[in-house]
């Protein structure tokens, strides 16, 4: 669909209003990128007017970040229950590879002007993505897995505890492909869970 495209006007109000002008807004900005992301294709794809995305978001800046926000919130990724360690993350890690390609593929790829533009990095974003968002869920994992005596709480670092999705979210960024679960288990039993189990243990269980 083309960005000025007139859509029908439809009266929409409060919070069903503002998920309409995301929805319509992270339409815009898959198809036509930053370049095309405006306030003005923006309300001509939600059907409305461009004052009324004016009275929420002060410029396309702003209308960026809460869209990115809208579009991480829509990717839920459950907490998995496997009862190990190892399954938990290889469960996650595919849930991510999954779900979050597009997300992932939009922030590496089609916002190098606003990157250039503004400053910021593709790190920013993604702290963006996660605003007002609870806990992670490799948190979540990693806390039940120190409970069940799985981890070395003293070799888990603040790099160590985010390795596993950095090295997923690398290889998406780079390839802009999904990951392999071949390369997922690896990266689960040959990097990371020898970094911080306690020692002698097998990573599979």
């Amino acid at each position: 669909m083309h960005p000025n495209e007139v859509q029908p006007v439809q009266r929409r109000r409060g919070a069903a209003l503002e998920e309409a002008l995301l929805d319509a807004a992270w339409a815009v900005l898959r198809e036509h990128g930053y370049a095309g992301f405006t306030l003005e294709a923006v309300a001509v794809r939600a059907g409305t007017s461009r004052p009324v995305l004016a009275r929420r978001w002060a410029g396309r800046h702003e209308m960026l970040h809460a869209t990115i926000a809208h579009a991480s919130r829509m990717r839920p990724v459950p907490t998995p229950h496997t009862g190990t360690l190892r399954g938990d993350l290889i469960a996650l890690l595919g849930a991510l590879n999954n779900s979050r390609l597009d997300l992932a593929t939009v922030m590496g790829v089609q916002l190098g002007g606003y990157y250039q533009e503004t400053g910021d990095t593709l790190a920013d974003m993604r702290e963006i993505s996660l605003s007002g968002q609870p806990p992670t869920v490799l948190d979540e994992i990693l806390a039940a897995a120190a409970e069940r005596g799985e981890i070395d709480p003293a070799r888990l670092t603040p790099r160590l505890r985010t390795l596993p999705v950095d090295l997923l979210r690398h290889h998406i960024f780079m390839t802009m492909q999904p990951m392999s679960d071949a390369d997922i288990e690896d990266i689960v039993d040959t990097i990371f869970l020898p970094l911080v189990r306690p020692g002698g243990q097998d990573p599979r269980g």
